[in-house]
Order: structure tokens, then C-alpha cells, then sequence
């Protein structure tokens, strides 16, 4: 979990005659975990997906709402254009090819904001940025350079002096020698050529992801900023920005908008973004899910303490919600429902005593379950739990399975690594295999976990998993599992009848049947999915319906 360090001092500065004990006691209920605390700082840890709070700044902007010091969308305005014009070649649009900007200026920056900016900077990287895989921040010395700028690819003959250098370098050098370079040179492991954002006078500002010029280094004296993002996600790119800009903004920066012009096509926009977007709900909806019983107008005004805007429609039933563009964790009315949770205050709400005398037990199912995993791990496997949506490279391509195109898709998708719900469990074992190849073999794992099909509606079922990986892995291995689990678990025969499966080796593959039902396939994982998952070892594994298991 990223973490958030400041001073007392900047507290007290940012949330004046607030007391220390009503700051910690606050924090807690956006989120917050304590991790430290210092004789003069404050050691916090947040969730990823709020990357507003990744700095000290972003933490008091929501303690300002909760405390009613202020609320309703953060004050944010941008000053006048300028001409600040960023010129996109179409070289980049095959490696890296978006990128965003703004220019911050008459700020101050002391030792505090620097370090708040770089630690923010960083968790921003690793968080929507995917380790810069995704999106990367630049930050520079605006008063070093010459506008317009270009954005363009060159070779890796090509050099500059980069950060903290003193001498000229190539591009290839960089890679290969200095501590980015191998960090993150990955990225750039199947290309050419590579980025350069260059200035007017031929001056270069960064080579992204990598580094930075050793000419637009920041310093404390630094009044002026740039700051560019790039990546290969538009969406991300402009996630970042508006995260920085209004954290600039709020360190008494004067924000000024960039113009993105695309040589090419000549399209152009400015950003950074900052226009709010809106969602609907129902405080009806809100009461539900809180077990409370709140009038529209006090649902507003809990929201409006979570740092939102909201607006009574004329019905008195529907709540317009109007959500600040750095706020990216906010997607659906069940997320507003949690804002509006932590505008009334977790600490007031009140347990009640359920209605009814009786009690919980398990279910039969769930019963049938724990004899599933007590027995897989009483065979010595170990057990993993994956995502239930998965990508159709995942699913179906590195298999070397068909099926693709009638996958179930989830509408609306916010990442291509989570488009669709799985119909198998072995592909997400084998990338789990993939990920470990460091770790000691034998590797033996299983998985208890739902998969999802559809031929005339959608049936969700439960399925069980097996992969065992090592040198000397077979199919007669995971048949004695296979057979230990029905006759100590259940008590029942199991026939493996033969039959063949894309994803195991023919004439190594068989049907699990039992009572004359096929609920089942075993086999020797086929060399194609053992080299497109970058598995070094033999693997064989099964799979079997749990949910016709209980039928039986």
C-alpha cells in the first residue's frame, strides 16, 4: 500500500486551529491508516485507487470537508492560455503515443512540497501508471525551456545530458548502464526507436519513461513548473494530470492549460481536464444501503462533505451528483453510497439488532466445499484464488483454446485485462505458474472458484482446478489426486474415459466421469500453453464441475 509522510507543522498550517487529536482521530474514516507517528510527523497509509489523497495536500483538502471547514467541489481555476503548445509527431504513435501537459507558475516551492510532489509523483507511477508501463509524470523547470515543444521518437544513437549527469549520453547507454534505465528499459524491449520531447531550440526535456534533461531539473528555488505525462492510455495520461494539477493549485501554483496539437491529423485540445462529471442516484437507493432513513437534502449535504456537489432534481428523489475530475475511484451509485457513509460519519453509525431469532449455519454446499480444500491441502497443494474476470488473451489465446467469441463480456470495461468472466479455471492456474517460475519446483496448486457460460442464458457454476508442475509432471500424478480426492472426500469411483481437450495433449487427456456423468477433463498440458505461458517445466492438470459433483 502506497504511503503519505508529513509534518505536524504543515498540518497546522493547512487546517488551522484544528487540533492534532482531531486530525488523528478523523483519519481513520476516509481511509487512512495510521502507519507512524513521530515527534513532529505523521506516517499514513491509502488505498491505491485514491490517488488524491497520495499527498498532504490531498489528505487536508478531505479533512476540510469532513471537519465543515469547507465543502462541495474543491475551488480550482485555471488562469488564461499562454502560448505553451506541445506539437505531437506521428513517430510516437506506434511506442508511446499520448501525452498531456499544463505549466504551473508563481509558486514556491520549499523542501515540504518537493518531497510531497516526488512521493506522489512516484505512487502515481506504480499505482495508475502501472509501474510507468501505462502513464509516467515528468516535472521540470519551466523557466528552462523554449515553447513550442515536439514530441517525437529517435534512435537510441541519439543523446543528451541526462539527470544528475554532467556529460552527454546515448540513448542506448542510458538503458543499459544507468538505474532507470534498467528499472523500466522493458518497456521499451520490442521498439526501435524511442520517445524524446524536445524544445524550440532543439534542447531536449525528457526522454520518457526513463528520465529526465539534467537541464530541467527542479530545485527549491524553482518558481515555474512543466509538467508532461505520457503513455499508452490516454485515460490514464489525464488521470495523472488532473491529480497534480489540483495538488499545484492548492500549493499556490497558477495553473495554465497546454495545447496538444497531433502534426498529422491536426488534432488539437487543451489540458488538463478539469471539467467535473456527474452521476445520478437515488437517496432512496443510499438509505438502503446505509440502513438509514436521510431526507434528500442531508444526503446532499454528506456528500457534499466527501468534497462532491450535489443537486436536489425537482422530484425531491433524485440526487445529481457532480464529481471532481480528479476523483477517479468514483464509477457507480454503490461508490456514492460510500462517499455519503463517510460525509454522515462511520462513527455514527448504529448497530441494530436484527429482526429475527434465528441464526446462521453453513450450507450444505459450503460444507461440501471445506471437505474439497481440506483435501487438496492434506495432499500437499496449495491453494490460490484469482479474479473471476480475466482478459480474452488470458483465457483463450495463450491456451491455444477456441471459444473467444463467445465469452461473456462486461459492459463498459475499464482495463482489457478485465473484459470477461472466465469459463475455466486452468488458465488462470497456469498464469499463476507463469508468474512463479523463480519459485522452487514442484509447484502444486488448485483452485476452488466459479466459472460462467452461456448457450441458451448465462450459467454460473462451481468448478475445481488442479495443476501440478515439475519436471517428471504426468498425467498419472494428477489421476491418483484426482482419484484420492473422490474416494477420501466423497466417498465415489471416478472413470477416465478417454477423449480430448485444446488445451491438453492428445492421447494424454481424458473425460472424468462419475455415476456415468461426464462432469470433467484431466490430461498433460499441451506444449503450445506451456511456451505461451513462458513455463519452464512439464505441467498436467484437471478440472472438474463441482456444482454436477453435488447433483451426484
Amino acid at each position: 500500500m502506497p504511503v503519505v509522510t508529513f509534518s505536524f507543522d504543515r498540518i497546522e498550517k493547512m487546517l488551522p486551529g484544528i487540533k492534532l487529536e482531531t486530525v488523528l482521530k478523523v483519519l481513520p474514516f476516509i481511509g487512512l491508516d495510521i502507519e507512524d507517528v513521530g515527534e513532529n510527523s505523521l506516517r499514513i497509509e491509502y488505498n491505491p485507487n485514491r490517488p488524491d489523497l497520495g499527498s498532504d495536500y490531498g489528505i487536508c483538502r478531505a479533512l476540510r470537508g469532513l471537519l465543515e471547514i469547507e465543502s462541495g467541489i474543491p475551488k480550482f481555476r485555471l488562469s488564461k492560455k499562454g502560448r505553451f503548445i506541445v506539437e505531437v509527431d506521428q513517430s510516437v504513435q506506434t511506442i508511446r503515443p499520448f501525452i498531456v501537459a499544463l505549466v504551473a507558475k508563481s509558486g514556491n516551492l520549499d523542501d515540504g512540497t518537493i518531497k510531497q510532489l516526488i512521493g506522489m509523483q512516484e505512487d502515481l507511477h506504480n499505482g495508475i501508471g502501472r509501474k510507468r508501463v501505462k502513464a509516467s509524470i515528468g516535472l521540470h523547470d519551466l523557466d528552462s525551456i523554449r515553447f513550442p515543444l515536439k514530441y517525437k521518437a529517435e534512435s537510441d544513437r541519439f543523446s543528451f545530458v541526462p539527470l544528475d549527469q554532467t556529460n552527454s549520453q546515448t540513448i542506448e547507454i542510458i538503458l543499459r548502464t544507468s538505474l532507470p534505465g534498467r528499472q523500466y528499459g522493458h518497456i521499451f524491449a520490442e521498439v526501435k526507436n524511442y520517445p524524446i520531447l524536445i524544445d524550440s531550440e532543439n534542447n531536449v526535456i525528457s526522454f520518457p519513461p526513463i528520465i529526465n534533461s539534467a537541464m530541467t531539473k527542479i530545485k527549491t528555488d524553482t518558481h515555474n513548473l512543466f509538467v508532461e505525462v505520457t503513455g499508452n492510455s490516454r485515460k490514464a495520461t489525464e488521470d495523472m494530470l488532473s491529480n497534480l494539477a489540483i495538488t499545484l493549485f492548492e500549493a499556490g501554483f497558477k495553473i495554465h492549460p497546454v495545447l496538444i496539437r497531433n502534426i498529422e491529423n491536426r488534432d488539437s485540445f487543451y489540458t488538463p481536464k478539469i471539467a467535473p462529471s456527474t452521476l445520478k442516484v437515488e437517496s432512496n437507493f443510499i438509505n438502503k444501503v446505509l440502513g438509514l432513513d436521510l431526507k434528500a437534502s442531508q444526503v446532499a449535504n454528506c456528500l457534499r462533505k466527501s468534497r462532491l456537489d450535489a443537486k436536489i432534481m425537482a422530484n425531491e428523489r433524485i440526487i445529481k451528483c457532480f464529481i471532481p475530475r480528479y476523483r477517479i475511484d468514483i464509477l457507480s451509485a454503490i461508490d456514492l453510497a460510500e462517499e455519503a457513509a463517510i460525509g454522515y460519519g462511520i462513527y455514527n453509525l448504529e448497530p441494530k439488532i436484527p429482526s429475527t431469532f434465528l441464526f446462521g449455519q453453513k450450507s450444505q454446499s459450503s460444507s461440501y466445499m471445506g471437505v474439497i480444500r481440506q483435501t487438496m491441502i492434506g495432499l500437499q497443494m496449495i491453494e490460490v484464488v484469482n479474479l473471476s474476470l480475466v482478459s480474452r488473451r488470458m483465457q483463450y489465446d495463450l491456451p491455444g483454446i477456441g471459444g473467444r467469441d463467445k465469452a461473456l463480456q462486461l459492459d463498459a470495461t475499464k482495463s482489457n485485462e478485465h473484459e470477461i468472466l472466465r469459463d475455466s479455471l486452468l488458465p488462470s492456474l497456469l498464469m499463476v505458474l507463469s508468474h512463479n517460475i523463480h519459485e522452487e519446483y514442484p509447484q502444486r496448486i488448485f483452485e476452488l472458484g466459479k466459472i460462467f457460460q452461456h448457450v441458451d442464458s448465462v450459467k454460473e457454476s462451481w468448478s475445481l482446478g488442479v495443476v501440478v508442475a515439475h519436471n517428471k509432471a504426468n498425467y498419472t500424478e494428477v489421476k491418483s489426486i484426482l482419484h484420492t480426492l473422490m474416494k477420501i472426500g466423497f466417498g465415489k469411483d471416478v472413470q477416465t474415459n478417454v477423449g480430448s481437450h485444446p488445451l491438453f495433449i492428445n492421447g494424454r487427456c481424458a473425460n472424468i466421469v462419475v455415476d456415468e456423468k461426464k462432469i470433467g477433463s484431466i490430461g498433460e498440458v499441451a506444449p503450445l500453453a506451456i511456451d505461451n505461458f513462458n513455463i519452464r517445466v512439464p505441467a498436467a492438470a484437471f478440472e472438474l464441475n463441482v456444482s454436477q459433483l453435488f447433483e451426484i
